[in-house]
């Protein structure tokens, strides 16, 4: 479309003849573009920004848009969120994450980029990540590859530029939600809205599909350069079983540095084979999902509970509940994070721990003689659990994650004593 604009000569210019202005003529072309869906200009010059091309659709009805990083595609999972300021690589292997969207609450995500010494496995099984701001830059010592490329090579999809305060408070007013995270154009709002409502976390087994498939023993300790807490330890060597629901690699070097020898095994190995080995110990540990959904764990727990120390973390904590007769409940919006205070009621000292949990023990329906030793103080839920005449004590936080930093870590030393003292009774 061509737009002329002249200026004329005055209407009345009798008296200004010889110093009537020359007539001016100029042109303002304007053309009309294309625009696609999301409202970017087709058929021009790519624009040095990046343009949202993903949405967050959640079961609530809410359409958040978005810019992609990592994997493309479709993706179904409950969005929880997490409050930690550090360790989003920790937090991107920890298998307990798996089936979720992980919102992070600190805006700034990826300037630390990643690098092979922090994972807490060998792959990533959470569904999704959900950030505020993703970094242009990289800047820390140890870094070997940026968050974005990370993701992308393990086929995880990623989203920023996205409010995740406005989020995160209504996760906390509604609970958490299942959510849809897509970057094809070709499905609809309705389309994804429709598979968000249809599925569900509640009840799935997700244990299974993290959990190694055949025994092998663990031998790695803490380095050297991050190792702590190292006095007091007499040397004394426990053999201890740990059942793979989901572990973190942390929690093995640990468990290594305090003098174990580790054989982990997958959840489904028998509890009659564990007792073969006459171990000094067996570890429950962390792992995804409904503790309610794996009756075959707590049926494995019962017929080990009793007969050697027992140590229970996080869903190996849940399933010493369920195990001891207790009841579990699902959390409105769990635990995420690592900055969460715990109470241990045996020295009066509070925690500051790592927890990632969207299920609780409640301590009321447990049998008598069972311990509460640990509270959250943020909404007065059971942190921690003993029963002496049984052998056992567990945690629903992470000791190994040090947030604190090391505060909950002399646990690894009492699980220790409690394998010292069976032996001396032997």
């Amino acid at each position: 479309m061509d737009l002329a604009v002249r200026s004329h000569l005055p209407l009345f210019s009798t008296s200004f003849t010889s110093k009537s202005p020359k007539v001016k003529v100029f042109t303002v072309k304007c053309s009309s573009v294309p625009l696609s869906s999301d409202g970017a200009a087709t058929g021009l010059v790519e624009r040095p920004w990046k343009v949202a091309d993903a949405r967050l659709v959640l079961e609530d009805g809410s359409i958040w848009r978005a810019k992609s990083f990592g994997a493309s595609g479709t993706q179904v999972g409950e969005v929880v969120f997490n409050t930690s300021l550090t360790g989003y690589q920790e937090i991107l292997t920890d298998p307990s994450y798996a089936g979720q969207f992980v919102l992070m609450t600190n805006p700034h995500i990826g300037n630390t980029g990643v690098n092979f010494d922090d994972e807490e496995s060998k792959q990533c099984f959470l569904a999704g990540l959900v950030i505020r701001s993703l970094s242009i830059s990289v800047s820390n010592w140890r870094w070997t590859e940026t968050l974005e490329d990370y993701l992308a090579k393990r086929n995880i999809m990623g989203i920023y530029d996205v409010d995740t305060r406005a989020i995160t408070r209504r996760l906390r007013q509604d609970g958490s939600l299942i959510g849809v995270l897509s970057t094809e154009e070709s499905k609809t709002n309705e389309q994804l809205l429709e598979m968000s409502r249809t599925w569900d976390i509640v009840g799935v087994d997700l244990i299974s599909g993290v959990s190694c498939k055949s025994p092998y023993e663990w031998v790695d300790k803490t380095g050297t350069e991050w190792d702590f807490n190292s006095s007091g330890r007499d040397g004394e060597t426990f053999h201890v079983v740990a059942y793979d629901f989901g572990i973190k690699q942390n929690i093995l070097r640990r468990l290594a540095s305090y003098g174990c020898k580790i054989t982990v095994v997958p959840s489904i190995w028998p509890a009659s084979e564990t007792l073969k080995m006459k171990p000094d110990g067996v570890l429950f540990s962390n792992g995804p999902g409904d503790p309610s959904a794996v009756p075959y764990a707590v049926e494995t727990v019962k017929e080990i509970i009793g007969k050697v120390a027992v140590f229970g973390i996080c869903m190996g904590h849940q399933l010493l509940g369920q195990a001891l007769g207790g009841k579990t409940f699902k959390m409105k919006f769990g635990h995420h994070g690592g900055n969460h205070p715990v109470r241990n009621f045996r020295n009066g000292r509070v925690e500051i721990s790592a927890q990632n949990h969207n299920y609780a023990v409640d301590p009321a329906s447990l049998p008598k003689g069972v311990e509460v030793t640990h509270v959250n103080l943020n909404d007065g839920s059971c942190a921690g659990l003993a029963f002496p005449q049984r052998k056992l004590m567990s945690l629903q936080y992470h000791p190994e994650a040090s947030p604190g930093p090391h505060d909950s870590d002399s646990v690894f030393g009492e699980f220790m004593q409690l394998m010292k003292e069976e032996r001396q009774k032997v």
